[in-house]
């Protein structure tokens, strides 16, 4: 594209919004509007809140329009993750409403869509670009009111009354005030604490909210209190049934500042903007007069990102760390006031982000584990990690539409949050069990008796939603116990059809695997067949858990290989140890100087950086290869926080290593 043709704009979703950025591209000296698409083409004065657009008649027509460059998302909150993107798919750079999603997670799938489709992806909060936002940041850099202490900052207006059919109180459509006006005075603060540190932004330590939840379930007005990390205080606020004054205050250790209705600057379609300094000297008036129309600057620079060939916003937009990091604020306003959109449960979030039925694929190779009757994908997903069902079904989805089927659960997880989740997720996708391999564990200390295995099945097995698992573990051992009682237990789980694989045990020693087989074979018992202990590249010194058991050593190997017994490993790739996280000469992180420092260690992982730069591929995926490469059946257990991650690791199932390499590796 060259640096003078015009950005050639198409908006989705015309309504409000969509009409005042029409405006913004009107006035803008990058862009213009091409079309506008709609589901209701034939609506009584459509056209004329876009003069000179095309109507197009659905969403997909217009992605599909090769005369359009960039899409404007201005659907209901819900759509804003599927149609933005769905547009990066269709190779449209994209600008989506406030807010970009609904969660942070959601949001962080949307920038690695573009990012993989090297196209653009920023969120629309117009007043970043106006020049009073830049003056304010310079006033607080300079230290105009000296050291920034507390921030005040609101956003509120009243509805008048409840209106069950407006979208802002509508509970499947994520109404309410945080979502949809929270978003600008948690930017704010975010921004102006991090101004104080000469940075774009910070992220708060801790967020603490109150909120009235109305009849339908969304809030109606609601505070939060945010706590920085340079101990800046900020108090925000928003409202959709309250009136608010919107000013903006900033307050120092030698004065405070004050803006009125920041959010519009000088006006949508231009005026003077007036910043005020109060001080014990006096007070005084900074006042930034701009002409142009406010929405006319978002268009104008994400022109100019697109013409660099930027696929983010640079300050003072919202890139996609501090965009996320935003969202990440509202995510946890929202869990403090108990908000959950129906539309973000599982009876309802029936299909991806993407809005398409989740089908298995066919890239993540699978292989034949012994004791199990069917396949099961080269690694195993765990997703202990994620609040709620929204944000861990983006990781199931995309693990098995990549072709997984190996899940990872335990009773204890979360306290019993991630089999439930698992369980909510393979319903509602309506997927075949037969086609998954469930790891299942229990019986974790100080809870670690035999009696209790069945116990904890029973609730397990519930929570899941299936009425079997196909690997169980003893998740700790409890040497005060004869083994034997506990391969009696496991043993009548298999007798009663509850476990259809294999069993064993999780942080199990050689000698103890040992003994319970033997006492298995004399006693005619199913026997252990399984063990889920750490195996890595490096070496783990000191547990990371009490309990805890690496099987990493030779002495292990030598087993490993003469009985074949799958290890289903965790933190196979180090918990960070193969990653710039860690270093001879970085010891901020107590865990990994603890578990993994050692000079066999580092040796080890510099020849997996070395061997990295000769694949072309990082050192993390050379010590997840390594394991997969073992002559004895290793499933390395990744746990992914975020999609990006999760494609990550499994890039690195097509790294294949020599037994050569593999003895390298190990010097």
């Amino acid at each position: 594209m060259s640096s003078v043709q015009r950005i050639r704009w198409g908006i989705i979703g015309p309504g409000t919004i969509a009409r005042t950025f029409a405006e913004g591209i009107a006035h803008s000296a990058t862009g213009r509007l091409v079309a506008i698409a709609t589901r209701n083409p034939d609506k009584p004065g459509l056209g004329e809140g876009f003069p000179g657009a095309r109507i197009v008649k659905g969403y997909d027509a217009l992605l599909a329009d090769p005369e359009i460059d960039a899409v404007y998302i201005a659907t209901p909150h819900t759509g804003h993750a599927e149609w933005a993107i769905k547009a990066v798919r269709a190779g449209k750079h994209v600008l989506v409403e406030k807010p970009m999603a609904l969660s942070a997670f959601d949001a962080r799938s949307i920038f690695h869509e573009a990012t993989k489709a090297g196209v653009f992806a920023g969120e629309a909060y117009m007043y970043r670009f106006h020049p009073q936002t830049a003056r304010l940041v310079e006033l607080v850099r300079d230290g105009t009111i000296g050291e920034v202490r507390i921030i005040r900052s609101s956003f509120g207006f009243d509805m008048g009354g409840y209106r069950p059919e407006h979208r802002l109180f509508a509970n499947n459509l994520a109404g309410g005030g945080i979502l949809d006006v929270g978003g600008y005075p948690v930017s704010m603060v975010c921004m102006l604490a991090g101004a104080a540190e000469r940075k774009p932004f910070l992220e708060p330590l801790t967020v603490s909210g109150a909120a009235r939840l109305g009849p339908s379930g969304v809030d109606e007005w609601a505070s939060a209190v945010l706590k920085f990390p340079n101990d800046i205080i900020a108090e925000v606020s928003c409202s959709i049934m309250a009136e608010q004054d919107n000013v903006l205050r900033i307050i120092g250790s030698k004065g405070r500042i004050e803006v009125k209705d920041f959010w519009f600057a000088s006006g949508k379609q231009g005026g003077t903007g007036r910043i005020e300094i109060i001080k014990g000297d006096g007070q005084q008036a900074v006042e930034v007069e701009e002409k142009r129309h406010l929405y006319s600057f978002e268009v104008d620079a994400v022109g100019e990102a697109i013409r660099a060939g930027r696929t983010e916003f640079t300050f003072p937009g919202m890139n996609a760390e501090e965009t996320c990091a935003n969202l990440r604020v509202l995510d946890l306003w929202r869990a403090s006031v108990g908000l959950e959109f129906a539309i973000e449960t599982a009876s309802r979030r029936t299909v991806n982000i993407a809005g398409a039925a989740v089908v298995a694929g066919k890239n993540v190779p699978k292989r034949q584990v012994p004791g199990l009757t069917k396949p099961a994908s080269t690694v195993a997903l765990g997703f202990e990690f994620f609040p709620n069902f929204a944000s861990a079904s983006l990781t199931l989805d995309a693990f098995y539409e990549a072709g997984g089927n190996l899940f990872d659960t335990a009773f204890i997880y979360e306290r019993g949050k991630a089999e439930s989740i698992f369980g909510d997720w393979h319903t509602s996708r309506k997927l075949n069990r037969e086609d998954i391999v469930l790891i299942g564990k229990g019986a974790h200390s100080p809870l670690c008796y035999p009696d209790v295995i069945a116990k904890q099945l029973d609730q397990s097995l519930e929570r899941l939603k299936t009425d079997y698992v196909d690997v169980y573990f003893m998740h700790r051992d409890n040497p005060d116990v004869p083994v034997g009682e506990f391969v009696d237990a496991m043993d009548a789980e298999v007798r009663r059809g509850r476990i259809r694989g294999v069993f064993g045990g999780s942080n199990w020693t050689r000698e103890r695997m040992d003994e319970a087989i033997v006492y298995a074979e004399k006693n005619g018992k199913a026997a252990p067949a399984a063990l889920s202990n750490n195996f890595s590249l490096a070496q783990m010194l000191d547990p990371i858990w009490p309990g805890c058991v690496a099987a990493s050593d030779d002495r292990w190997k030598d087993w490993l290989m003469t009985r074949q017994i799958p290890n289903f490993a965790w933190s196979s790739q180090g918990r960070g140890f193969f990653t710039e996280r860690a270093g001879r000469d970085k010891h901020d992180d107590e865990e990994l100087v603890r578990v993994w420092y050692s000079e066999r260690n580092f040796q080890r992982r510099d020849r997996a950086i070395e061997l990295a730069g000769k694949r072309g591929c990082s050192p993390i995926h050379i010590a997840l290869a390594y394991v997969i490469a073992q002559p004895f059946p290793v499933i390395p257990l990744i746990g992914p926080r975020t999609v990006a991650e999760l494609e990550d690791s499994l890039s690195a199932i097509q790294v294949t290593l020599t037994p050569e390499e593999v003895r390298w590796l190990e010097g």
